[in-house]
């Protein structure tokens, strides 16, 4: 079992920047890959970034790519998202999504993430 709390959503103005943080439970952080999820409101819950791992390997959405950064720190059990240019249409609710994997492979989809946080909110204005 892992728990997930995410933390650092607010409001920011367009071009601005935040780090989300999701803090894991359990003491094998380093046997899941992790990821990190969004979804507006009335639209399906869309990948935004993933991490191996232990951190070799990342992979982000093209809507998010070269603007996001992926991290983790395995010692902390946590993992980040850097979020760097907001958009308002990044505006959404966030998840952290984690699943055991035996392979440093990083996952792309909602259905291959057996646990997930709470969300939180980040809001870009114009």
């Amino acid at each position: 079992q892992v728990q997930l709390v995410e933390s650092g959503g607010g409001l920011v103005q367009a071009g601005g920047s935040l780090r989300l943080s999701c803090a894991a439970s359990g003491r094998t952080f380093s046997s899941y890959t992790m990821g990190w999820f969004r979804q507006a409101p009335g639209k399906e819950r869309e990948f935004v970034a993933s991490i191996s791992r232990r951190g070799g390997s990342t992979y982000y959405a093209d809507s998010v790519k070269g603007r996001f950064t992926i991290s983790r720190d395995n010692a902390k059990n946590t993992v980040y998202l850097q979020m760097n240019s907001l958009k308002p249409e990044d505006t959404a609710v966030y998840y952290c999504a984690a699943q055991y994997s035996s392979r440093p492979t990083t996952l792309h989809n909602v259905y291959e993430y057996n646990y997930w946080g709470q969300g939180t909110q980040v809001t870009v204005s114009s």
